[in-house]
């Protein structure tokens, strides 16, 4: 059977994606920072579907964590019909608040990472009559978001790069989509440190992971160019073209800002990490 080989796979989206490709019988390189997570993810993979789970445990950011990546999963490579780039993060909080390093760090994984994964391996699935790209955006992506700002600059990027990298292969033999999901039923508010304002709006409108995953795989088969799982998304995707940016941008600060609390200035700041 083919493989697929998914990044960020230890929990949230990419697991549910990792999921719903072995219930279709993909053999599966699963990728991810947090190994002990990745192998229980594997496990219960394995043990549920029957199919072949191979991991790496490995930093995104890292400078040559892609070519690593690559060389491990040379031997499959012949049957390696889908790649799937989710690994990201996300901090919140004001820009000029946050560490710079973290920030920066974030567009390594974001931005850096997901170019050259696509980068190394286009060349392999051009090698099939039919193979699979798939990017993981956000419905961020569509407007300014201010406290959650780089990341919904880095899922903007990611949403243009992915139409463009399409619209390049389209008469190849390689389909190249973007997953642009929501409010999610994962760890991203509370390991990216976000308040219970916050926490509180996203369940609200929150979809399961493994339902995300479904939707995701079943368009990427499909070979559809944007893949935006749930109404309420799709209104998120559309609604911000139609106003103007400070008003969309006021009304996603209300959400995402964290509201200070009465300590020393030196230590009144909000940040966090997660993988999504």
């Amino acid at each position: 059977m083919s493989y697929a080989l998914v990044t960020g796979a230890a929990k949230g989206i990419g697991r549910g994606i990792a999921q719903s490709l072995a219930a279709k019988k993909y053999d599966l390189l699963l990728v991810d920072i947090d190994a002990q997570q990745l192998q229980t993810t594997a496990d219960n993979i394995h043990t549920q579907y029957g199919v072949d789970v191979q991991t790496l445990h490995i930093d995104l950011s890292k400078e040559d964590a892609i070519e690593e990546i690559f060389v491990w999963s040379t031997p499959y490579q012949r049957r390696l019909h889908i790649v799937v780039s989710n690994a990201g993060y996300g901090l919140n909080g004001r820009f000029d608040t946050l560490a710079l390093d973290e920030q920066l760090n974030m567009i390594d994984v974001n931005i850096k990472a997901q170019v050259k994964l696509a980068y190394r391996f286009i060349p392999v699935l051009k090698g099939f009559k039919q193979s699979y790209l798939l990017h993981v955006g956000s419905t961020t992506a569509y407007q300014p978001v201010p406290y959650l700002n780089i990341y919904a600059a880095t899922k903007a990027f990611v949403v243009q790069f992915t139409r463009g990298l399409r619209h390049e292969l389209r008469s190849s033999n390689i389909s190249v989509s973007c997953l642009i999901p929501g409010s999610t039923d994962t760890d991203f508010v509370h390991r990216a440190n976000m308040q219970a304002h916050t926490k509180k709006t996203a369940e609200k409108f929150n979809m399961s992971p493994e339902e995300v995953g479904k939707i995701a795989v079943r368009g990427l088969l499909q070979r559809k160019a944007e893949i935006i799982p749930g109404f309420t998304n799709k209104l998120n995707a559309l609604l911000p073209r139609f106003f103007p940016h400070q008003f969309v941008a006021k009304i996603a600060a209300r959400i995402y800002k964290p509201i200070e609390k009465t300590q020393p200035a030196e230590t009144r700041y909000a940040t966090g990490v997660t993988l999504v």
